[in-house]
């Protein structure tokens, strides 16, 4: 019982699921808490930090200028990643051209930075999902506006 309690202040972190059976808890959290923070999660985390510095520092390109670089994510063999971007004035032909351009510098620098032994070729993809969601806030702002009005 000494062992449950120990980990229940991290219960609210699993799904219900892995906390069916105090007999199977202590390798349900292990299980889960070491597919949370897979290899593959990590670099792609790596890719993310390093990208977004040498976007706003080292890529020369007009083009490729007020870029967020919003989320990686990385093959199980570590060949391809898919850089999800977004920028202030929305999706631009250019910006994909540029960023498409840059690509080989920017997979060049990753090589010098992470002394990874297979550094992925990046595929560069505009992120619609703050778009999205700004889009869902203010239809619900909406409604929440027309509700008042009844």
């Amino acid at each position: 019982m000494l062992m449950y309690s120990m980990y229940t202040p991290l219960l609210s972190r699993f799904p219900p699921c892995l906390i069916a059976s105090r007999d199977v808890f202590h390798f349900s959290v292990i299980n889960y808490m070491a597919k949370d923070y897979a290899r593959t999660d990590r670099i792609a985390e790596q890719i993310q930090r390093e990208l977004a510095g040498l976007v706003r520092l080292e890529v020369k390109d007009p083009r490729v200028q007020r870029v967020t670089i919003t989320g990686v994510e990385v093959t199980s063999d570590y060949s391809h990643a898919k850089v999800f971007y977004t920028t202030l004035d929305g999706s631009s032909k250019q910006l994909q051209e540029g960023l498409e351009r840059a690509a080989g510098f920017l997979r060049s620098q990753l090589a010098h930075a992470m002394k990874l032994r297979i550094i992925p070729q990046l595929h560069f993809v505009y992120d619609v999902s703050i778009e999205r969601g700004a889009h869902l806030s203010q239809l619900i702002d909406q409604a929440v506006a027309s509700d008042n009005k009844h």
